[in-house]
């Protein structure tokens, strides 16, 4: 049973989803690949594939240290199975760096949670997502949850809210420093603004259509639950579990307003909604349904492949 193997947390399990997580990816990546076959377009793509599996790894260690589901391997298992339900999320080279910046900057924002080391937990968090804006402009809205996690974590202190500006203003200080060196110009930071867009026809694509189908429907069932489920949380834990429907809800705002709506802008949305089916499964009394909804998952992305 998938559930009952992924119910623990072992190496071997973060090793099959990152080779479930290649097939998909060079599955994804074969036209651009086979069409420029260099040393420079290998390099290229296995530096990609490596952010794909720095941002699994990153996503399974926060979850793990802050406790955001029970110690198994649900999360990633998910995580690999929603890349292959909307697999045009690999696509877009510039949206998986700033998927990792936004990763890096989550794992020090939850663990605030031990308010240790605050004011360069801050620091960092606001440093990785300027980076991810740079790449994706609005990977900005990330910035929200720093100050959301300073409220959730009752972290007072008046000076702690101006930390977060210095990070930002260090990458920026960091861009100009290097447009100067060498372009012998400030560069134009406002070039890296991105436009709100509504057009969503490009959401027409049979197989996004079908993808989004499934996990709109999985999400909001499993969000019920995990919502339902707060009560039981131990008290500790509760502020960072709003916390990760408030990743989810900024995920969703860059999704609707991103200009490229190609499939790729959905991967900022796959590590709050892993976290939130892990805890679903993880509550279920029922386990041939648990059994049921990831074979579900697992075969949409072949039944797919029909149409």
């Amino acid at each position: 049973m998938i559930t009952r193997f992924f119910s623990t947390s072992k190496p071997i399990h973060l090793v099959l989803v990152a080779l479930y997580a290649l097939i998909i990816f060079l599955f994804m990546r074969f036209g651009s690949i086979s069409e420029g076959l260099n040393l420079k377009s290998i390099l290229i793509q296995t530096g990609m594939y490596l952010v794909v599996f720095a941002s699994i790894s990153i996503f399974a260690f926060f979850v793990n240290k802050n406790n955001l589901t029970q110690r198994n391997s649900y999360k990633i298992l998910f995580y690999a199975l929603l890349i292959a339900i909307i697999p045009f999320s690999l696509q877009t080279n510039s949206i998986l760096i700033s998927n990792l910046f936004v990763l890096m900057a989550l794992r020090r924002i939850f663990s605030l949670r031990n308010n240790l080391r605050v004011k360069k937990k801050l620091f960092d968090a606001a440093f990785w997502i300027t980076l991810a804006a740079f790449f994706h402009f609005w990977a900005i809205l990330f910035f929200a949850l720093i100050f959301a996690a300073l409220l959730l974590y009752s972290i007072t202190q008046l000076k702690n809210w101006f930390i977060p500006i210095t990070g930002f203003l260090t990458v920026v200080i960091l861009y100009l420093s290097y447009a100067i060196i060498s372009t012998n110009s400030f560069g134009d930071l406002f070039s890296f603004i991105d436009a709100i867009d509504y057009n969503y026809s490009p959401y027409n694509s049979l197989g996004l259509i079908i993808g989004m189908t499934i996990i709109l429907s999985f999400t909001i069932w499993s969000t019920f639950y995990y919502l339902r489920s707060f009560k039981d949380k131990q008290k500790m834990h509760r502020a960072s579990h709003v916390l990760v429907l408030y990743v989810a809800a900024v995920s969703i705002v860059i999704i609707l307003i991103s200009p490229s709506k190609n499939g790729s802008e959905f991967i900022f949305l796959f590590a709050p909604l892993s976290i939130i089916m892990a805890n679903y499964i993880e509550g279920m009394s029922e386990k041939w349904f648990a059994e049921i909804f990831i074979w579900i998952m697992i075969v949409t992305p072949f039944a797919m492949l029909l149409f």
